[in-house]
């Protein structure tokens, strides 16, 4: 049987040159498979929440992994209903939020990888949500480099498109390719199985499960009918022209500039002239014969750009709205699918403001370059969670930790906003974030320390090397014995516009670059317990942080506490007798009482 990793490379292969997909659902039985995706879960914080059941990765064992194959091979797999809670959302209204039981996390982890390895290659590169080496900074590197000139945009924004997925319609979009009907039978089973909701059971008649790792690459896969008719259809029939024709002022100024430099004058006088000249462009914005259409999506929020007449781009959301509601049975959000004009007004996409630099050659105004921008009411949102009635304040919830914890804490909030607006041309205005947080800090170490917010800046004030210069911090070192420092840091970022910088989104369930195989795959396959040594129904037994191994209060901790805290694991492979004197609060077997 062939290791995951080549399973996997042969399927990309059949993906990259279009052939069908066929005895996917034998490939099910591969345990190879099963073990790569717990390498990939057990770390996640959600591996230890319970669904409808009590089950959770803590147990994890090969014996459940032979469990479900050997149902799948029997065709008696059943899902369970997912557990389904809401999460609040910014504009006071809830999302639902779906959790799955642990089994069925893993064996939809194993069809995530099937799925995703084989569409990949065929998804549109205009597509930049929930998929490999892409995500939200890709999409916007994109528009910005690419869509100078955009005079309107089309804001789309499907309403409740997770929620509204139709099951017959997906099921058809992957039978074209995947030609098992065994694999088919058990995609539609997990989007048929329902959810419990206060313990009160019923049933999903369309939708993909919110919270269900299988979920997104089957978004990608539906919406992926919207981006072909998007490339395929819309932007040739809205796309013409080679280049714009030039442009008069340009060629007026170009003309008098070489004048100039024949009579004589120097370069120097003749800047103004060329800065003019550059600021016009060669081409005319109003050239009736160009067109252009350009494209963006992230999972179900997509944005368009068009150079040409209001009546065109109109045309382009009704046929929009026609497409999408006659092949993929979904509607276009009303409140949030607008034509925005680039030069006066500003598209919402992704968190940012995007707009053009406008400029004006006889009265007419003229798109330009594309401006990235932070939202003035993103940054007001950020600076109210760390003030009261306007003024910074101190945090109560995190008096209680190290003053490690808490720079740290506050550090990397900051550091996630402002990098996360790398590309805004406005993003100097983080400097009244940064005071606010600043002092926020400042006064949550003096309550405390039952200080001053003075006595605690000098003492924590720090300089650091960032992007050309030093800067401004508050730092606090935790020193270790025989190694470097540990260093916690607030601020000392420069914040100017980095339209270029990389930045790699490393949100837990989009970062699917393949891992080397995991050092607890190599423990669990050992099949030895790490307390007695027995090899009787080896399984491991998982804690959510590390933290809980230090229990406040308690001078003595048992044999399997000291031995996670010595190897710095949350994980301990244990035999079942031992995972079960764990739970119990029992002691342990010892090494001389394995039994043989």
């Amino acid at each position: 049987m062939r290791d995951a990793e080549t399973m996997l490379l042969i399927i990309e292969d059949r993906g990259k040159k279009n052939l069908p997909l066929e005895n996917v659902y034998r490939r099910l039985y591969n345990p190879d498979l099963y073990l790569r995706a717990y390498g990939r879960l057990y770390r996640n914080e959600g591996a230890m929440t319970r669904g409808t059941t009590d089950e959770t990765v803590d147990g994890m064992s090969r014996r459940k992994i032979e469990e479900i194959i050997e149902l799948l091979r029997y065709e008696r797999f059943q899902w369970s209903p997912v557990r389904r809670t809401l999460i609040p959302k910014g504009n006071g209204k809830t999302r639902p939020l779906g959790i799955p039981t642990w089994t069925d996390k893993l064996l939809q982890e194993v069809m995530r990888s099937i799925l995703e390895a084989y569409y990949e290659p065929q998804f549109s590169p205009n597509s930049h949500g929930f998929r490999r080496g892409r995500g939200c900074h890709t999409a916007l590197k994109e528009i910005f480099h690419t869509w100078t000139g955009t005079r309107w945009f089309i804001e789309g924004d499907i309403k409740g498109c997770f929620d509204n997925i139709d099951h017959m319609v997906l099921l058809s979009i992957i039978r074209e390719k995947i030609h098992d009907n065994r694999f088919l039978i058990l995609v539609e089973n997990l989007l048929t199985a329902g959810y419990l909701e206060k313990w009160d059971y019923r049933p999903t008649l369309s939708g993909t499960p919110q919270g269900g790792i299988v979920s997104p690459v089957l978004a990608n896969i539906y919406l992926s009918r919207l981006d072909n008719f998007v490339e395929t259809t819309l932007i040739p029939r809205y796309t013409s022209g080679e280049t714009r024709r030039r442009n008069k002022d340009y060629i007026r100024l170009i003309a008098k500039i070489q004048k100039l430099r024949k009579d004589g004058a120097d370069e120097t006088s003749l800047k103004p002239l060329k800065k003019e000249a550059k600021r016009i462009g060669h081409g005319d914005q109003n050239d009736p014969d160009y067109r252009r259409l350009r494209y963006i999506r992230y999972a179900d929020d997509f944005l368009l750009g068009f150079t040409g007449p209001k009546e065109e781009a109109e045309e382009i959301k009704i046929q929009l709205e026609r497409f999408l509601g006659d092949n993929l049975k979904l509607e276009l959000s009303p409140e949030k699918t607008l034509i925005t004009h680039a030069g006066s007004e500003k598209a919402r996409f992704l968190g940012y403001d995007i707009g053009v630099n406008t400029i004006s050659t006889d009265g007419k105004s003229m798109p330009g370059r594309i401006q990235l921008r932070l939202p003035i009411q993103k940054l007001e949102a950020k600076i109210t969670k760390y003030t009261m009635d306007g003024k910074p304040t101190h945090r109560t919830e995190l008096r209680n930790g190290s003053d490690f914890s808490i720079v740290e804490k506050y550090g990397s909030e900051f550091r996630g906003v402002v990098q996360f607006y790398a590309f805004a041309k406005n993003r100097y205005w983080f400097h009244h974030l940064q005071w606010v947080m600043g002092l926020s800090l400042l006064k949550t170490l003096a309550h405390k320390h039952k200080s001053t917010v003075r006595k605690m800046a000098r003492s924590l004030t720090a300089e650091v090397y960032h992007q050309g210069g030093m800067r401004k911090c508050i730092e606090v070192k935790l020193e270790r014995h025989g190694k470097e420092p540990l260093i916690a840091r607030f601020g000392g970022i420069r914040l100017t516009t980095d339209p270029f910088v990389y930045i790699e989104d490393r949100l837990a369930d989009q970062d699917r670059t393949p891992p080397p195989r995991a050092e607890l795959i190599t423990r669990l396959m050992a099949d030895t317990c790490e307390l007695c040594g027995s090899r009787e129904e080896v399984q491991i037994h998982h804690v959510r942080k590390l933290a809980d191994l230090n229990v406040k209060g308690r001078t003595e901790r048992p044999s399997w506490m000291l031995t996670m805290a010595a190897m710095k694991r949350k994980t301990l492979v244990v035999c079942r007798q031992c995972h079960v004197a764990i739970h119990a609060g029992r002691p342990t077997r010892k090494p001389t009482e394995t039994v043989k």
